[in-house]
Formats: C-alpha cells, sequence, structure tokens
C-alpha cells in the first residue's frame, strides 16, 4: 500500500446522530483502524473483510458524487481517523472548502496539530475506565485539548452504570480548564438506553453541579433507524 493511501471501511451519507450536530447532513469517510479497544465499542471499521484503498486525490474525486451542495459538513470517523495523519495532510486541502467534522478519541494530541488548521468542528471523546475500560485517558485528553480548543470543539462522554464521582469530577476539571462542552452519552444496548431515563438525567444534574455547559443527548440515529 502508498504510503498516503488509506483503508477506508465505508462512505455514505446520513444524518448526525450524536451531539451537538444531531439532525444535519453529513458525508460520512469511516477510517479503518484505531489504537484504543473500547469495551462498548459498536462499530465496525477493521480492514479484516471489507475495505477500499484511496489516494487523497481519489478519495476528493469519490466525494464529488455526492452533492456537497446538501451536506453541513463531512465527517472523519473511524475507527480513529487521526492515525492516518500524512493522508489527512495531502487530502484535507482538496475538499473545496466543505467543513471537516473530525471524530476522535482525543489521545493523538502531536498528529490532531499537524492538521489542525483543516478542521472545522472537532467531536473529541473522554474515555471513562468505568464505560470504556481505557485506564488514564485524562492526560492524553488534556494535552489533546490544549490544541483542539483553537477551532470549535466538544466532548462526548460516554457512560453507563457504573460511572463514579471521581471520573464526574475529573471530566468537568478537564471541560473547566479547556472551555469545552460537554456531551453525555448513555450506552446503548441496541435501540435501548443501558440505563434508566432516571438515571441518566441524574447524572447530567451531578454534571452541572460542577459544570452547566453539560448537555444529555443519547444516539438518536439508533432512535431513527438510520446509519
Amino acid at each position: 500500500m502508498n504510503t498516503k493511501s488509506v483503508r477506508i471501511k465505508e462512505i455514505f451519507d446520513s444524518i448526525q446522530g450524536e451531539g451537538p450536530y444531531i439532525g444535519y447532513k453529513q458525508i460520512f469517510v469511516r477510517f479503518c483502524n484505531c489504537n484504543l479497544k473500547c469495551n462498548y465499542c459498536d462499530t465496525e471499521f477493521s480492514p479484516n473483510e471489507y475495505f477500499e484503498e484511496f489516494s487523497p486525490e481519489e478519495l476528493a474525486v469519490y466525494l464529488k458524487k455526492f452533492d456537497l451542495k446538501t451536506v453541513h459538513s463531512i465527517s472523519l470517523t473511524g475507527g480513529e481517523p487521526l492515525l492516518a495523519v500524512d493522508f489527512l495532510k495531502e487530502f484535507l486541502p482538496l475538499t473545496g472548502g466543505v467543513k471537516i467534522y473530525l471524530e476522535t478519541n482525543a489521545t493523538l494530541a502531536d498528529k490532531l496539530a499537524e492538521i489542525i488548521d483543516f478542521v472545522d468542528i472537532i467531536a473529541a471523546d473522554i474515555k471513562l475506565e468505568s464505560a470504556s475500560g481505557i485506564k488514564d485517558s485524562y492526560k492524553f485528553h488534556d494535552k489533546f485539548f490544549e490544541i483542539a480548543k483553537q477551532k470549535e470543539c466538544f466532548a462526548k462522554i460516554v457512560f453507563n452504570s457504573k460511572i463514579t464521582d471521581d471520573e464526574i469530577k475529573k471530566c468537568c476539571e478537564l471541560a473547566q480548564k479547556h472551555h469545552i462542552a460537554l456531551v453525555l452519552q448513555p450506552v446503548m444496548t441496541g435501540t435501548r438506553l443501558s440505563v434508566t431515563s432516571e438515571f441518566a438525567e441524574n447524572i447530567l444534574n451531578r454534571f452541572l453541579a460542577q459544570y452547566p455547559v453539560t448537555r444529555l443527548i443519547p444516539q438518536m440515529h439508533k432512535f431513527l433507524n438510520v446509519r
């Protein structure tokens, strides 16, 4: 494989189902591979079965098949798109002014710094050990948000019934330090929340008591049965 080519799992247009941009139409470019393995991950990004290989120029041409005038932005998702930073440095200048919406696990600060000038919106995760199984993520997120806050940025926090007071405190401290909005997202089991509505509201209130710029937004695309 050419070093400037990447493996893409799928490309499609749909509505954004997570975070403050719910309902906006986007083109989703799903990159293969990730540097983390979260317990709750429900996304098929592995290249083990099907994928297509694109050069930067080939992907830019392919995206012109879509009506770019009708979409809010191009969502770079995965997997972890920043693993393909060398590819992105060549691809992103070819997107013709369409907004770039980066979905990331917020652990690769140095790679973000290389392409931050070409990104408009950053949808970044804060990984809770209680939900993801990822330990000591805050030090990586702290460095990441120091760079990400140059652009529009919010943090998504996926949680389940095991969320702890210490995790809430650390998330709020991180958000306060970097002045970023928090979006709480309960883990889903199929099309149902893994926690009760009452529990989710209680968690929201516990966050709001420490950091007011917090919202509770489940994965709406699962309720709507769209991709």
